[in-house]
């Protein structure tokens, strides 16, 4: 497999979010049409719902991995004069 090119291709496509989307979607419908349950409903939900805070988890970590590096600055008093 060839190693993926993050920079050009969107995160929504390289985690496949679309169709997870679109699945979710569909579920809706098939439950309103009586074609699955609504426990069945409810349990994919709940997948979706756990997958959703692993794509949140990896931004996170994308984000923090690719911040610059800052160095660590002394804190600094600030003087000012009480009027009064």
């Amino acid at each position: 497999m060839e190693p993926r090119d993050y920079a050009s291709t969107p995160v929504a496509d390289s985690l496949g979010l679309h169709g997870m989307i679109s699945g979710l979607a569909e579920d809706l419908r098939n439950m309103r049409a009586g074609k699955i349950s609504p426990a069945d409903g409810l349990a994919r939900a709940a997948v979706a719902k756990q997958i959703f805070n692993g794509v949140r988890l990896y931004l996170t970590a994308v984000k923090t991995l690719e911040a610059p590096a800052r160095g660590r600055r002394e804190p600094q008093v600030i003087e000012g004069h009480a009027n009064g």
